[in-house]
């Protein structure tokens, strides 16, 4: 089972990943100005993870793969990754909504 792992940027911003049973991180999310706020935006992910279409498949600039999840209103609640394949990124789609729904939060904050 995955996992959501809290922690603060540099600048003071709160953010989670999402990591996978093997510890790769398959979903980012932005930062958040609050702790509460970061703990919303997991709970957005679980919800809205579970609809393939929340996401948002994305070629970069140079040509690798990655993905947006978006919530109901169509805010981007979490990044992923790149990836060398198309098949990759809809791999890492599958393993968002595997692990996000019943991923523990891991909290490294000291807030």
């Amino acid at each position: 089972m995955g996992k959501f792992v809290v922690s603060k940027r540099k600048n003071g911003e709160f953010q989670f990943n999402l990591k996978a049973d093997n510890g790769q991180v398959i979903l980012t999310s932005e930062g958040y100005t609050t702790k509460a706020n970061c703990l919303n935006g997991i709970e957005s992910v679980r919800k809205n993870s579970v609809d393939k279409d929340r996401y948002e498949c994305k070629t970069s600039s140079d040509s690798r793969f990655y993905f947006n999840l978006k919530a109901a209103n169509g805010q981007v609640i979490g990044t992923s990754e790149m990836y060398e394949s198309e098949k990759n990124r809809d791999n890492g789609i599958e393993s968002v909504m595997k692990n996000a729904p019943e991923a523990e939060i891991i909290d490294e904050t000291t807030d």
